[in-house]
C-alpha cells in the first residue's frame, strides 16, 4: 500500500479533527450544564431566604399575638402560652446564631 504524502497528512488530520470536535462539543455541553446548575443554585438560595423570612414573620406575628392576648384581663393565659413564647424566643436566637456562624464561615472560606 503506497500512501502519498497528502494521503498520509489527511490520515493524520481526520482523527485530530474528530477529537477536536468531540472536545469542543463536550465543553459546550458542560458549559450549558454548569449554567443550568448555577441557575438552580441561585433559585434554591432565594427559596431558602424566603423560607427564613417567612419563619421570622411567623414568629413575630405569634409573639405579637401572644403579647396582645396576655394583656387582655379576661383571657386567663395559662403557663403554656408563656412557655411557648419563651421557646419561640430561644428558637429565634438559635436561628440567628446559626445564620451568623454560616455567614462568617462563608466569608472566611470564600464562598
Amino acid at each position: 500500500m503506497n500512501l502519498t504524502l497528502g494521503q498520509f497528512i489527511a490520515a493524520l488530520g481526520i482523527p485530530s479533527a474528530l477529537t477536536g470536535f468531540a472536545v469542543w462539543y463536550l465543553k459546550k455541553y458542560l458549559d450549558r450544564r454548569d449554567k443550568r446548575n448555577e441557575e438552580k443554585e441561585k433559585a434554591h438560595t432565594e427559596l431558602e431566604y424566603a423560607v427564613i423570612e417567612s419563619v421570622n414573620a411567623s414568629l413575630a406575628l405569634a409573639e405579637a399575638t401572644a403579647s396582645a392576648v396576655a394583656r387582655i384581663p379576661d383571657a386567663h393565659c395559662n403557663g403554656e402560652m408563656h412557655a411557648a413564647m419563651t421557646y419561640a424566643g430561644e428558637v429565634k436566637h438559635r436561628q440567628k446564631a446559626l445564620l451568623t456562624r454560616l455567614g462568617i464561615s462563608a466569608v472566611f472560606e470564600g464562598e
